[in-house]
Protein backbone atom coordinates (compact mmCIF):
# COMPACT_ATOMS: atom_id res chain seq x y z
CA UNK A 1 0.00 0.00 0.00
CA UNK A 2 1.81 3.31 -0.94
CA UNK A 3 1.70 6.35 1.08
CA UNK A 4 -1.59 8.25 -0.16
CA UNK A 5 -3.78 5.01 0.16
CA UNK A 6 -2.81 4.85 3.64
CA UNK A 7 -3.54 8.30 3.89
CA UNK A 8 -6.63 8.03 2.76
CA UNK A 9 -7.93 5.64 4.48
CA UNK A 10 -6.46 6.73 7.97
CA UNK A 11 -8.33 9.88 7.23
CA UNK A 12 -11.41 8.12 6.29
CA UNK A 13 -11.36 5.73 9.88
CA UNK A 14 -10.82 8.89 11.85
CA UNK A 15 -14.13 10.52 10.53
CA UNK A 16 -16.32 7.45 10.48
CA UNK A 17 -15.02 7.41 14.37
CA UNK A 18 -15.78 10.70 14.60
CA UNK A 19 -19.27 10.36 13.15
CA UNK A 20 -20.02 7.71 15.74
CA UNK A 21 -19.39 9.44 18.49
CA UNK A 22 -20.96 12.30 17.67
CA UNK A 23 -24.36 10.21 17.15
CA UNK A 24 -24.13 8.41 19.95
CA UNK A 25 -24.21 10.82 22.14
CA UNK A 26 -26.64 12.31 20.88
CA UNK A 27 -28.89 9.76 20.99
CA UNK A 28 -32.30 10.61 22.82
CA UNK A 29 -32.74 9.14 26.51
CA UNK A 30 -36.68 9.33 26.79
CA UNK A 31 -35.97 12.25 29.56
CA UNK A 32 -35.91 12.19 33.03
CA UNK A 33 -38.86 10.00 34.94
CA UNK A 34 -42.27 11.88 34.96
CA UNK A 35 -42.86 12.57 38.70
CA UNK A 36 -45.19 14.71 39.05
CA UNK A 37 -48.71 14.46 40.40
CA UNK A 38 -51.95 15.96 38.60
CA UNK A 39 -52.75 18.79 39.10
CA UNK A 40 -56.13 20.72 39.92
CA UNK A 41 -57.90 22.65 37.43
CA UNK A 42 -61.10 23.71 38.37
CA UNK A 43 -64.80 22.39 39.02
CA UNK A 44 -67.99 22.80 37.89
CA UNK A 45 -69.87 24.17 40.21
CA UNK A 46 -66.73 24.94 42.03
CA UNK A 47 -64.76 23.67 44.76
CA UNK A 48 -66.68 24.70 47.97
CA UNK A 49 -69.95 25.45 46.55
CA UNK A 50 -72.64 26.54 48.72
CA UNK A 51 -76.68 26.11 48.01
CA UNK A 52 -75.51 23.08 45.96
CA UNK A 53 -78.29 21.67 43.34
CA UNK A 54 -76.34 20.10 41.01
CA UNK A 55 -77.03 16.57 39.76
CA UNK A 56 -73.55 16.35 38.10
CA UNK A 57 -70.05 17.34 38.96
CA UNK A 58 -67.05 17.59 36.43
CA UNK A 59 -63.72 18.08 38.35
CA UNK A 60 -60.38 18.98 35.65
CA UNK A 61 -57.04 18.12 35.64
CA UNK A 62 -53.63 18.85 33.63
CA UNK A 63 -53.04 16.10 32.38
CA UNK A 64 -54.69 12.84 31.42
CA UNK A 65 -55.74 10.77 35.08
CA UNK A 66 -57.18 7.29 36.12
CA UNK A 67 -59.06 6.69 39.04
CA UNK A 68 -57.21 3.26 41.25
CA UNK A 69 -59.01 1.30 43.22
CA UNK A 70 -62.03 3.93 43.34
CA UNK A 71 -64.43 1.57 45.58
CA UNK A 72 -61.54 1.46 48.38
CA UNK A 73 -59.97 4.94 47.96
CA UNK A 74 -62.83 7.34 47.61
CA UNK A 75 -65.03 8.23 50.34
CA UNK A 76 -68.73 9.99 50.85
CA UNK A 77 -69.23 12.03 53.67
CA UNK A 78 -72.22 11.77 54.77
CA UNK A 79 -72.59 8.87 52.30
CA UNK A 80 -74.93 8.65 50.02
CA UNK A 81 -77.18 6.22 49.10
CA UNK A 82 -77.21 4.98 46.54
CA UNK A 83 -73.53 5.37 45.76
CA UNK A 84 -72.57 8.21 43.22
CA UNK A 85 -71.53 7.14 39.46
CA UNK A 86 -67.52 7.87 39.19
CA UNK A 87 -66.35 8.18 35.39
CA UNK A 88 -63.82 7.24 34.21
CA UNK A 89 -63.93 4.20 34.91
CA UNK A 90 -60.94 1.58 33.61
CA UNK A 91 -60.04 4.60 31.05
CA UNK A 92 -57.93 7.94 30.90
CA UNK A 93 -59.49 11.39 30.47
CA UNK A 94 -59.02 14.72 31.98
CA UNK A 95 -62.10 15.45 33.73
CA UNK A 96 -63.81 13.28 36.87
CA UNK A 97 -67.66 12.96 36.15
CA UNK A 98 -69.34 12.47 39.29
CA UNK A 99 -73.33 12.36 38.41
CA UNK A 100 -75.19 12.06 41.72
CA UNK A 101 -78.33 10.03 42.45
CA UNK A 102 -79.20 10.41 45.86
CA UNK A 103 -81.32 12.95 46.65
CA UNK A 104 -79.08 14.88 49.15
CA UNK A 105 -80.02 16.45 52.39
CA UNK A 106 -81.10 20.18 53.39
CA UNK A 107 -78.18 22.29 54.96
CA UNK A 108 -75.76 19.76 54.59
CA UNK A 109 -71.94 19.63 53.74
CA UNK A 110 -70.94 16.91 51.71
CA UNK A 111 -67.08 16.27 51.08
CA UNK A 112 -65.94 13.57 48.46
CA UNK A 113 -62.31 12.80 49.43
CA UNK A 114 -60.30 10.76 46.45
CA UNK A 115 -58.03 9.51 48.80
CA UNK A 116 -54.69 8.20 46.79
CA UNK A 117 -57.21 7.10 43.83
CA UNK A 118 -56.63 10.22 41.27
CA UNK A 119 -53.25 9.16 39.19
CA UNK A 120 -51.51 10.40 35.88
CA UNK A 121 -52.02 8.03 33.35
CA UNK A 122 -48.37 7.43 32.01
CA UNK A 123 -46.45 7.04 35.33
CA UNK A 124 -49.25 6.37 38.36
CA UNK A 125 -48.67 9.30 40.55
CA UNK A 126 -51.12 10.20 42.66
CA UNK A 127 -52.73 13.22 43.77
CA UNK A 128 -52.78 12.58 47.52
CA UNK A 129 -56.47 13.53 48.96
CA UNK A 130 -57.69 15.86 47.06
CA UNK A 131 -61.60 16.44 47.96
CA UNK A 132 -64.44 17.99 46.25
CA UNK A 133 -66.47 19.52 49.27
CA UNK A 134 -69.88 21.54 48.98
CA UNK A 135 -72.72 22.72 51.01
CA UNK A 136 -76.73 22.07 50.32
CA UNK A 137 -77.04 25.04 52.93
CA UNK A 138 -75.53 28.47 53.09
CA UNK A 139 -72.23 27.68 54.48
CA UNK A 140 -69.43 25.23 54.24
CA UNK A 141 -69.02 23.65 57.78
CA UNK A 142 -65.73 23.26 59.03
CA UNK A 143 -65.52 21.31 62.28
CA UNK A 144 -63.19 18.39 62.02
CA UNK A 145 -61.89 15.79 64.89
CA UNK A 146 -58.88 13.21 63.93
CA UNK A 147 -57.53 10.02 65.78
CA UNK A 148 -55.67 7.16 65.21
CA UNK A 149 -57.06 3.45 65.55
CA UNK A 150 -54.94 -0.02 66.40
CA UNK A 151 -56.02 -3.81 66.24
CA UNK A 152 -56.89 -4.78 70.08
CA UNK A 153 -54.96 -7.76 69.94
CA UNK A 154 -52.92 -8.00 66.38
CA UNK A 155 -49.64 -5.84 66.33
CA UNK A 156 -50.58 -4.88 62.89
CA UNK A 157 -53.64 -3.56 62.39
CA UNK A 158 -55.76 -3.01 58.77
CA UNK A 159 -55.98 -0.69 56.15
CA UNK A 160 -58.81 1.45 55.51
CA UNK A 161 -60.74 0.92 58.68
CA UNK A 162 -63.72 2.99 58.49
CA UNK A 163 -64.41 5.71 61.13
CA UNK A 164 -68.29 6.55 61.67
CA UNK A 165 -70.08 9.41 63.30
CA UNK A 166 -73.70 9.26 64.46
CA UNK A 167 -75.41 12.40 64.91
CA UNK A 168 -76.91 11.95 68.37
CA UNK A 169 -80.74 13.00 67.79
CA UNK A 170 -84.11 11.72 68.71
CA UNK A 171 -83.56 8.52 66.79
CA UNK A 172 -80.25 7.48 68.07
CA UNK A 173 -80.28 4.47 69.73
CA UNK A 174 -76.89 1.95 69.92
CA UNK A 175 -78.10 -0.50 67.60
CA UNK A 176 -77.79 2.06 64.70
CA UNK A 177 -74.30 0.82 63.26
CA UNK A 178 -76.40 -2.23 62.14
CA UNK A 179 -78.68 -0.59 59.79
CA UNK A 180 -78.24 2.86 59.61
CA UNK A 181 -76.01 5.01 57.36
CA UNK A 182 -73.48 6.83 60.10
CA UNK A 183 -73.58 11.60 59.78
CA UNK A 184 -69.86 11.04 58.98
CA UNK A 185 -67.50 8.83 57.37
CA UNK A 186 -63.69 8.97 56.60
CA UNK A 187 -60.76 6.20 56.71
CA UNK A 188 -57.40 5.92 57.75
CA UNK A 189 -54.90 7.55 55.69
CA UNK A 190 -51.48 5.62 56.60
CA UNK A 191 -49.36 3.22 57.66
CA UNK A 192 -50.43 5.31 60.81
CA UNK A 193 -52.92 4.38 60.58
CA UNK A 194 -54.12 7.67 61.79
CA UNK A 195 -57.98 9.51 60.46
CA UNK A 196 -59.48 12.85 59.88
CA UNK A 197 -62.81 13.65 59.65
CA UNK A 198 -63.54 17.24 58.46
CA UNK A 199 -66.38 19.71 57.29
CA UNK A 200 -68.47 18.50 60.08
CA UNK A 201 -70.88 20.62 62.07
CA UNK A 202 -71.39 21.40 65.87
CA UNK A 203 -72.93 18.71 68.01
CA UNK A 204 -72.59 15.45 69.80
CA UNK A 205 -72.26 12.05 68.17
CA UNK A 206 -70.77 8.46 68.76
CA UNK A 207 -67.92 7.26 66.98
CA UNK A 208 -66.76 3.44 65.84
CA UNK A 209 -64.43 2.32 63.90
CA UNK A 210 -65.21 -0.39 61.84
CA UNK A 211 -63.41 -3.06 59.40
CA UNK A 212 -66.10 -3.10 56.68
CA UNK A 213 -65.34 -6.23 54.98
CA UNK A 214 -68.92 -5.33 52.93
CA UNK A 215 -68.48 -1.56 52.83
CA UNK A 216 -71.82 -1.38 53.23
CA UNK A 217 -71.55 0.98 55.97
CA UNK A 218 -73.03 -1.26 58.33
CA UNK A 219 -71.56 -3.38 61.69
CA UNK A 220 -71.68 -7.01 60.50
CA UNK A 221 -70.21 -9.21 63.53
CA UNK A 222 -69.33 -12.02 61.46
CA UNK A 223 -67.05 -10.67 59.35
CA UNK A 224 -66.01 -7.06 60.73
CA UNK A 225 -64.33 -5.36 63.64
CA UNK A 226 -65.16 -2.92 65.57
CA UNK A 227 -64.27 -0.40 68.02
CA UNK A 228 -65.87 2.49 69.86
CA UNK A 229 -65.27 5.31 71.85
CA UNK A 230 -66.69 5.22 75.44
CA UNK A 231 -68.08 8.75 75.21
CA UNK A 232 -69.77 11.08 73.20
CA UNK A 233 -67.97 13.21 70.93
CA UNK A 234 -68.71 16.77 70.98
CA UNK A 235 -67.59 19.34 68.56
CA UNK A 236 -65.76 21.48 68.39
CA UNK A 237 -62.73 19.45 70.43
CA UNK A 238 -59.11 19.39 70.32
CA UNK A 239 -59.07 16.15 71.55
CA UNK A 240 -56.94 13.18 69.45
CA UNK A 241 -59.15 10.43 69.58
CA UNK A 242 -57.97 6.54 70.03
CA UNK A 243 -59.19 3.68 69.08
CA UNK A 244 -59.10 0.21 69.20
CA UNK A 245 -60.96 -2.09 67.20
CA UNK A 246 -61.26 -5.76 67.66
CA UNK A 247 -63.15 -9.27 66.42
CA UNK A 248 -66.65 -10.12 68.80
CA UNK A 249 -67.19 -12.98 70.34
CA UNK A 250 -70.00 -14.10 68.14
CA UNK A 251 -73.72 -14.49 70.29
CA UNK A 252 -74.15 -18.74 70.56
CA UNK A 253 -76.28 -20.57 67.70
CA UNK A 254 -76.63 -24.11 67.15
CA UNK A 255 -76.73 -25.64 64.04
CA UNK A 256 -78.99 -28.39 63.23
CA UNK A 257 -77.25 -32.21 64.59
CA UNK A 258 -75.67 -34.22 62.01
CA UNK A 259 -74.79 -38.54 62.47
CA UNK A 260 -71.78 -39.15 62.17
CA UNK A 261 -71.69 -43.14 63.27
CA UNK A 262 -74.30 -45.22 65.27
CA UNK A 263 -73.81 -43.14 68.50
CA UNK A 264 -72.10 -40.23 67.77
CA UNK A 265 -73.77 -37.06 66.66
CA UNK A 266 -71.73 -33.18 65.62
CA UNK A 267 -73.12 -29.92 66.59
CA UNK A 268 -72.05 -27.33 64.83
CA UNK A 269 -71.88 -23.82 66.63
CA UNK A 270 -70.66 -20.31 66.58
CA UNK A 271 -70.15 -18.18 69.41
CA UNK A 272 -68.32 -20.19 72.70
CA UNK A 273 -69.79 -23.27 73.66
CA UNK A 274 -68.88 -22.93 77.04
CA UNK A 275 -71.54 -24.22 79.53
CA UNK A 276 -73.71 -25.47 76.70
CA UNK A 277 -76.42 -27.51 77.81
CA UNK A 278 -78.00 -30.75 75.26
CA UNK A 279 -80.75 -32.56 76.41
CA UNK A 280 -82.20 -34.99 74.80
CA UNK A 281 -86.03 -34.35 74.88
CA UNK A 282 -87.51 -37.23 72.81
CA UNK A 283 -88.42 -40.46 74.76
CA UNK A 284 -84.92 -42.30 76.10
CA UNK A 285 -84.74 -45.86 78.31
CA UNK A 286 -83.84 -44.40 82.18
CA UNK A 287 -79.87 -45.25 81.74
CA UNK A 288 -79.51 -42.97 78.90
CA UNK A 289 -76.18 -41.29 79.55
CA UNK A 290 -74.04 -39.11 76.76
CA UNK A 291 -70.74 -37.25 76.73
CA UNK A 292 -70.25 -33.79 74.79
CA UNK A 293 -66.66 -32.68 73.47
CA UNK A 294 -65.49 -29.91 71.97
CA UNK A 295 -63.55 -30.87 68.59
CA UNK A 296 -59.51 -29.22 68.45
CA UNK A 297 -60.03 -27.93 65.09
CA UNK A 298 -63.35 -26.98 64.09
CA UNK A 299 -66.59 -25.43 65.59
CA UNK A 300 -68.18 -28.35 66.58
CA UNK A 301 -69.27 -29.86 69.51
CA UNK A 302 -69.31 -33.78 69.57
CA UNK A 303 -72.47 -36.03 71.38
CA UNK A 304 -72.08 -39.63 71.92
CA UNK A 305 -74.58 -41.26 73.55
CA UNK A 306 -75.85 -44.85 74.96
CA UNK A 307 -77.74 -46.90 74.87
CA UNK A 308 -78.59 -47.12 71.42
CA UNK A 309 -82.02 -47.00 70.64
CA UNK A 310 -84.20 -48.12 67.22
CA UNK A 311 -85.59 -44.79 66.12
CA UNK A 312 -86.35 -42.40 63.33
CA UNK A 313 -85.33 -38.97 64.90
CA UNK A 314 -84.16 -37.51 67.64
CA UNK A 315 -85.37 -34.17 69.33
CA UNK A 316 -82.89 -32.29 71.52
CA UNK A 317 -83.16 -29.25 73.43
CA UNK A 318 -80.01 -26.39 73.38
CA UNK A 319 -79.04 -23.83 76.34
CA UNK A 320 -76.33 -21.69 76.66
CA UNK A 321 -77.09 -19.28 78.94
CA UNK A 322 -79.93 -16.83 77.75
CA UNK A 323 -80.34 -18.91 74.47
CA UNK A 324 -82.33 -21.60 73.71
CA UNK A 325 -83.37 -23.55 70.49
CA UNK A 326 -84.70 -26.93 69.96
CA UNK A 327 -83.32 -29.09 67.26
CA UNK A 328 -83.15 -32.96 65.80
CA UNK A 329 -81.83 -35.05 63.44
CA UNK A 330 -82.75 -38.50 61.72
CA UNK A 331 -80.80 -41.65 63.08
CA UNK A 332 -80.07 -44.19 60.92
CA UNK A 333 -78.21 -47.89 61.55
CA UNK A 334 -74.26 -46.90 61.44
CA UNK A 335 -71.09 -48.92 62.26
CA UNK A 336 -70.47 -48.16 65.67
CA UNK A 337 -66.48 -46.46 66.33
CA UNK A 338 -63.92 -48.28 68.02
CA UNK A 339 -61.14 -46.77 70.55
CA UNK A 340 -58.36 -45.32 68.47
CA UNK A 341 -55.82 -43.33 71.26
CA UNK A 342 -53.67 -40.78 69.39
CA UNK A 343 -50.60 -38.91 71.39
CA UNK A 344 -50.91 -35.46 70.58
CA UNK A 345 -47.02 -35.17 71.94
CA UNK A 346 -44.60 -36.64 69.61
CA UNK A 347 -41.16 -36.63 68.73
CA UNK A 348 -38.71 -33.88 70.22
CA UNK A 349 -40.66 -31.97 72.75
CA UNK A 350 -41.27 -28.82 74.96
CA UNK A 351 -39.98 -29.29 78.10
CA UNK A 352 -42.30 -26.87 79.47
CA UNK A 353 -44.94 -29.12 78.30
CA UNK A 354 -47.01 -32.13 79.50
CA UNK A 355 -47.32 -35.47 77.06
CA UNK A 356 -50.91 -35.45 76.01
CA UNK A 357 -52.87 -38.10 74.83
CA UNK A 358 -56.82 -38.09 73.10
CA UNK A 359 -58.89 -40.54 71.30
CA UNK A 360 -61.56 -40.34 68.72
CA UNK A 361 -64.48 -41.55 71.61
CA UNK A 362 -65.33 -39.80 75.42
CA UNK A 363 -62.44 -41.05 77.83
CA UNK A 364 -63.78 -41.63 81.34
CA UNK A 365 -60.93 -43.32 83.28
CA UNK A 366 -56.97 -43.97 83.63
CA UNK A 367 -55.34 -46.35 85.68
CA UNK A 368 -51.73 -44.87 86.32
CA UNK A 369 -50.91 -48.49 87.70
CA UNK A 370 -51.26 -49.55 84.07
CA UNK A 371 -48.58 -46.99 82.79
CA UNK A 372 -44.55 -46.56 83.24
CA UNK A 373 -42.78 -43.77 82.23
CA UNK A 374 -38.91 -45.29 81.43
CA UNK A 375 -35.80 -42.84 80.64
CA UNK A 376 -33.23 -44.27 78.61
CA UNK A 377 -31.13 -45.32 81.62
CA UNK A 378 -33.75 -47.89 82.39
CA UNK A 379 -35.13 -45.99 85.41
CA UNK A 380 -39.41 -45.76 85.78
CA UNK A 381 -39.87 -41.99 85.92
CA UNK A 382 -43.40 -41.34 88.96
CA UNK A 383 -45.83 -38.78 87.22
CA UNK A 384 -48.95 -37.45 87.55
CA UNK A 385 -52.24 -36.89 85.38
CA UNK A 386 -54.64 -34.56 84.79
CA UNK A 387 -58.21 -34.91 82.70
CA UNK A 388 -59.29 -32.46 80.55
CA UNK A 389 -62.93 -33.47 79.82
CA UNK A 390 -64.22 -30.79 77.69
CA UNK A 391 -61.16 -31.26 75.50
CA UNK A 392 -60.99 -35.45 76.21
CA UNK A 393 -57.40 -35.46 76.86
CA UNK A 394 -55.47 -36.97 80.00
CA UNK A 395 -51.52 -34.78 80.35
CA UNK A 396 -48.90 -36.78 81.94
CA UNK A 397 -46.62 -34.28 84.15
CA UNK A 398 -43.38 -35.49 84.90
CA UNK A 399 -39.58 -34.89 85.41
CA UNK A 400 -37.71 -33.45 82.66
CA UNK A 401 -34.29 -34.04 81.94
CA UNK A 402 -32.26 -32.51 78.54
CA UNK A 403 -30.92 -34.96 75.73
CA UNK A 404 -33.38 -37.59 77.19
CA UNK A 405 -35.50 -40.24 75.11
CA UNK A 406 -38.42 -41.53 77.24
CA UNK A 407 -40.50 -44.94 76.01
CA UNK A 408 -44.15 -43.86 77.79
CA UNK A 409 -45.89 -47.63 77.80
CA UNK A 410 -49.74 -48.49 78.12
CA UNK A 411 -51.05 -51.55 79.13
CA UNK A 412 -53.94 -53.32 78.54
CA UNK A 413 -56.70 -51.71 81.11
CA UNK A 414 -54.71 -48.39 80.98
CA UNK A 415 -57.55 -45.81 79.40
CA UNK A 416 -61.15 -46.88 79.52
CA UNK A 417 -63.52 -44.75 77.46
CA UNK A 418 -67.29 -43.72 77.23
CA UNK A 419 -68.66 -47.26 76.37
CA UNK A 420 -66.13 -49.47 78.69
CA UNK A 421 -63.46 -50.11 75.79
CA UNK A 422 -60.09 -50.63 76.77
CA UNK A 423 -57.14 -49.86 74.72
CA UNK A 424 -54.32 -52.51 73.83
CA UNK A 425 -50.59 -52.08 74.65
CA UNK A 426 -49.17 -48.86 73.73
CA UNK A 427 -45.90 -47.94 72.87
CA UNK A 428 -45.30 -44.17 72.53
CA UNK A 429 -41.23 -42.90 72.54
CA UNK A 430 -40.51 -39.51 73.06
CA UNK A 431 -37.14 -37.16 73.55
CA UNK A 432 -35.74 -33.87 75.27
CA UNK A 433 -33.62 -31.65 73.48
CA UNK A 434 -30.42 -30.45 74.36
CA UNK A 435 -30.53 -27.24 76.10
CA UNK A 436 -27.74 -25.90 74.72
CA UNK A 437 -29.52 -25.90 71.69
CA UNK A 438 -32.26 -23.44 72.87
CA UNK A 439 -32.04 -20.06 74.03
CA UNK A 440 -33.89 -17.96 77.53
CA UNK A 441 -34.90 -14.66 77.52
CA UNK A 442 -35.23 -12.29 80.52
CA UNK A 443 -37.36 -9.33 80.52
CA UNK A 444 -37.38 -6.64 83.45
CA UNK A 445 -40.95 -4.86 83.08
CA UNK A 446 -41.56 -2.03 84.45
CA UNK A 447 -44.38 0.60 85.20
CA UNK A 448 -47.15 -2.08 84.77
CA UNK A 449 -50.29 -0.58 85.89
CA UNK A 450 -52.22 -3.92 87.61
CA UNK A 451 -51.56 -7.24 87.73
CA UNK A 452 -51.90 -10.24 86.74
CA UNK A 453 -50.67 -9.46 83.27
CA UNK A 454 -50.25 -12.55 80.94
CA UNK A 455 -46.55 -12.26 79.31
CA UNK A 456 -46.99 -14.20 75.41
CA UNK A 457 -44.31 -14.59 73.27
CA UNK A 458 -45.34 -15.12 69.55
CA UNK A 459 -44.32 -15.35 65.92
CA UNK A 460 -44.74 -12.51 63.34
CA UNK A 461 -49.14 -14.22 62.83
CA UNK A 462 -49.76 -14.04 66.59
CA UNK A 463 -49.80 -17.22 67.37
CA UNK A 464 -48.29 -18.11 70.90
CA UNK A 465 -45.41 -19.96 71.23
CA UNK A 466 -44.81 -19.23 75.21
CA UNK A 467 -46.57 -17.74 77.83
CA UNK A 468 -46.26 -17.11 81.38
CA UNK A 469 -48.54 -15.45 84.05
CA UNK A 470 -46.90 -13.12 86.17
CA UNK A 471 -48.63 -11.60 89.69
CA UNK A 472 -47.41 -8.58 91.57
CA UNK A 473 -45.23 -10.45 94.21
CA UNK A 474 -43.18 -12.09 91.16
CA UNK A 475 -40.83 -8.99 91.10
CA UNK A 476 -40.42 -7.67 87.50
CA UNK A 477 -38.42 -9.72 85.28
CA UNK A 478 -40.14 -12.19 83.57
CA UNK A 479 -38.33 -15.33 82.47
CA UNK A 480 -38.72 -17.29 79.61
CA UNK A 481 -36.84 -20.51 78.96
CA UNK A 482 -36.01 -23.44 76.82
CA UNK A 483 -36.78 -21.30 73.39
CA UNK A 484 -36.41 -22.29 70.15
CA UNK A 485 -33.90 -20.24 68.01
CA UNK A 486 -35.79 -17.91 66.18
CA UNK A 487 -37.11 -14.46 66.26
CA UNK A 488 -40.43 -13.50 68.57
CA UNK A 489 -42.63 -10.98 69.28
CA UNK A 490 -43.83 -10.20 73.12
CA UNK A 491 -46.70 -8.97 74.11
CA UNK A 492 -48.11 -7.90 77.25
CA UNK A 493 -52.26 -8.46 78.43
CA UNK A 494 -53.40 -6.79 81.20
CA UNK A 495 -55.68 -9.35 83.04
CA UNK A 496 -58.15 -7.40 84.15
CA UNK A 497 -60.85 -10.07 85.56
CA UNK A 498 -58.54 -12.74 86.52
CA UNK A 499 -59.28 -15.53 83.75
CA UNK A 500 -55.70 -16.32 82.16
CA UNK A 501 -57.28 -15.35 79.09
CA UNK A 502 -57.37 -12.27 77.06
CA UNK A 503 -60.98 -11.39 76.61
CA UNK A 504 -62.27 -9.28 73.76
CA UNK A 505 -64.99 -6.28 73.85
CA UNK A 506 -68.49 -6.05 72.89
CA UNK A 507 -69.88 -3.50 71.38
CA UNK A 508 -73.95 -3.52 72.99
CA UNK A 509 -72.39 -4.43 75.95
CA UNK A 510 -69.81 -1.43 76.11
CA UNK A 511 -66.90 -3.46 77.25
CA UNK A 512 -63.70 -2.69 75.99
CA UNK A 513 -61.33 -5.51 75.13
CA UNK A 514 -57.99 -5.78 77.86
CA UNK A 515 -55.01 -4.06 76.92
CA UNK A 516 -52.29 -5.90 74.91
CA UNK A 517 -48.96 -3.95 74.74
CA UNK A 518 -46.37 -5.13 72.24
CA UNK A 519 -42.90 -4.78 72.94
CA UNK A 520 -41.42 -2.08 70.51
CA UNK A 521 -39.35 -4.56 68.25
CA UNK A 522 -38.40 -8.41 67.55
CA UNK A 523 -36.68 -10.25 69.68
CA UNK A 524 -34.37 -12.32 68.46
CA UNK A 525 -33.33 -15.78 70.26
CA UNK A 526 -30.33 -17.46 69.57
CA UNK A 527 -28.84 -21.10 70.82
CA UNK A 528 -27.10 -21.58 74.27
CA UNK A 529 -27.58 -17.35 74.88
CA UNK A 530 -29.41 -15.61 77.74
CA UNK A 531 -31.22 -12.20 76.01
CA UNK A 532 -31.69 -9.68 78.66
CA UNK A 533 -34.24 -7.00 77.49
CA UNK A 534 -35.96 -4.17 79.48
CA UNK A 535 -39.17 -2.85 78.64
CA UNK A 536 -40.63 0.30 80.21
CA UNK A 537 -44.28 0.95 79.90
CA UNK A 538 -45.28 4.39 79.86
Amino acid sequence: MNFKRFTYFFLAFISLSFLFNCAKRGMPTGGDLDTIPPAFINALPENYSTKFKAEEIRIKFDEYIKLKDPQRQIIVSPPMDPKPELYPMGSASENVRIKITDTLQENTTYTINFGNSIVDNNEGNPLPFFKYVFSTGAYVDSLMVKGSIKDAYQPKTDEFISVMLYEIDSTFNDSVVFNKMPTYISYTQDTLNTFSVENMKEGKYKMVAILDKNQNYKFDPRSDKIGFVDSLITLPTNKNIQISIFKEVLDFQIQRPKQISKQHLIFGYRGNPEETQIELISEKPADFDYKIIKDREKDTLHYWFKPYKEVDSLLFKVTHQKYTDTVYTKIRDMKKDSLEITPLTKGSFDVDKDFKITANLPLVKLDSSYITIINQDSIAIPFQYQFEEFENTYALNFEKEQKQIFNIKLLPGAITDFYEHTNDTLNFKIKTPDFADLGVLNMTITNLKSYPVIAQLTNNKGEVYKEVIHQENEGNVLNFKYINPGKYLLRIIYDENNNGAWDTGNYLQKTQPEEIIYYPKEIEIRANWDVMETFKLN
